[in-house]
């Protein structure tokens, strides 16, 4: 069990039930989503638990290859007569299984190319994994990670920021300061990463004054700038170190009146290419001592404060069509340029008028280099534009199927039309790359584009 995580929380619950099991917990989710009536032909899988890049290399691909296989073989696999055995490599084989050993090849190498395997087949899955998202510490990352997490397959990386205070991470032994957090996000968003960005208000040293700071800054200094944020205010449980604190008084939780107020604040003040992916943590509300975290609905409860003041929030989530879409509605297409890490980013749009209601986005990066002259550490991102994410929204249509909504309606090819004409007529690029998820491979390939070192890369 991840020392950020309790056993009451419904994933971690799940996973320890399952002795966590990647396979098993992937088949029991799928399970569940189809048994509610949910379609599960495009999975978004996201793996949480501690720091993802401290773990080995090589039980990061058994975990990664064995989510992919439980897609891939959703009704289980086939029963085999001959016995089951160990290879070389520890990973389970059927007899007869060719196991890729020479003296030039690593063990590491074996596990690649069958995680490579894995993938290939889940282009044309059942269930298809259109994204992996991870979380790790600022400090854990570096170009070869940055690498790695590519053939690995992942498209969104979750930084555990929590403040971008200097002493407020040293009161709180993070392990990390704010440059790290800079350089993470700059490298992460230059090889077309998602960035999420986890924080926490709330936290010793800090106040409600400074929290609030600390919002408008992400938002306004280009050294940050994340595409999703998760608000998790410091929840006091008793096993934590900090509880000692608040015993002896030197600690003092927000009021639930003082932490909806925050919330509120930020919230007003969320640009329209940012997501606020959840607020609050699902830990049980009688793990808590104190506070205004107590509140296991805050994100409801604050919605419908703002209902009553007559005002909206402008993020992502708020904004997405889903059941209220009408084919009739006219959409219209909104772009927004902004600096960060050292890039511009892009944000294209197609929204109604009033921008109350989007259908479909496309975030485009010049990356850093570009600016900087000089070359990508990643070949195949030399001289190229990324689209980091393309997304549309409505009701989920299985691959193949028709239906009255957004999704395979061509919003999202005409977002990609349009990124390629900015990439080429404004900035002289004649080469694109997409960081896509396996899942979706095809969907690009259908565009002109071809896989190219775990990217999907077109000339334009």
């Amino acid at each position: 069990m991840p020392k950020s995580y309790l056993s009451g929380e419904p994933a971690a619950e799940r996973a320890k039930k399952l002795k966590f099991n990647p396979y098993l917990q992937a088949k029991k989710r799928i399970e569940m989503l189809k048994n509610e009536g949910h379609p599960t032909a495009k999975i978004d899988l996201r793996i949480i638990g501690g720091t993802w890049s401290y773990y080995p290399r090589s039980y990061q691909i058994w975990f990664i290859k064995r989510c992919f296989e439980a897609c891939n073989e959703f009704n289980g696999p086939k029963k085999s007569k001959t016995k089951n055995r160990t290879s070389i490599d520890g990973s389970e084989g059927e007899e007869g299984d060719e196991v890729l050993f020479t003296y030039q090849k690593s063990k590491l190498q074996i596990k690649i190319q069958k995680l490579k395997k894995a993938q290939k087949l889940n282009e044309a899955a059942k269930n298809r994994i259109i994204g992996i998202s991870i979380e790790t510490r600022p400090n854990f990352i570096n170009e070869r990670g940055g690498k790695f997490m590519r053939e690995l397959g992942i498209t969104r990386v979750e930084l555990g920021v929590q403040s971008i205070y200097d002493d407020v991470l040293k009161i709180n032994l993070r392990g990390h300061g704010v440059k790290e957090t800079i350089l993470a996000t700059k490298l992460l968003k230059n090889c077309g990463f998602k960035i999420c960005y986890q924080m926490m208000p709330n936290l010793p040293g800090s106040n409600l004054k400074k929290d609030e700071k600390m919002f408008e800054e992400i938002f306004s200094n280009p050294d940050f700038q994340p595409d999703y944020l998760k608000i998790y205010p410091c929840a006091l449980v008793r096993e934590a170190p900090l509880y000692k604190w608040y015993q002896q008084g030197k600690y003092k939780p927000y009021a639930k009146d003082e932490l909806i107020s925050l919330v509120k604040k930020i919230k007003r003040k969320i640009p329209y290419y940012v997501r606020i992916q959840r607020i609050t943590r699902d830990i049980p509300s009688q793990y808590i001592i104190a506070g205004g975290a107590k509140i296991s609905n805050l994100r409801q409860i604050v919605q419908g404060k703002i209902k009553k003041e007559d005002w909206k929030c402008k993020c992502v989530r708020c904004r997405e069509i889903r059941e209220k879409y009408e084919p009739w509605e006219k959409f219209y297409l909104f772009r927004q340029d902004y600096e960060a890490s050292g890039g511009k980013e892009i944000f294209l749009s197609f929204e109604n008028k009033n921008r109350s209601k989007l259908f479909s986005f496309l975030r485009l990066r010049i990356p850093s280099q570009y600016f900087e002259k000089k070359n990508h550490f990643l070949k195949v991102l030399n001289e190229t534009a990324i689209i980091r994410e393309v997304q549309t929204f409505g009701e989920v249509v299985p691959i193949g199927k028709r239906k009255i909504a957004p999704q395979h309606r061509g919003l999202g090819k005409k977002l990609i039309k349009e990124a390629e004409k900015v990439t080429k007529n404004e900035f002289g690029l004649k080469k694109m790359a997409i960081i896509a998820g396996v899942g979706v491979r095809d969907y690009f390939k259908k565009m002109g584009y071809k896989l190219k070192d775990t990217y999907m890369v077109r000339k334009i």
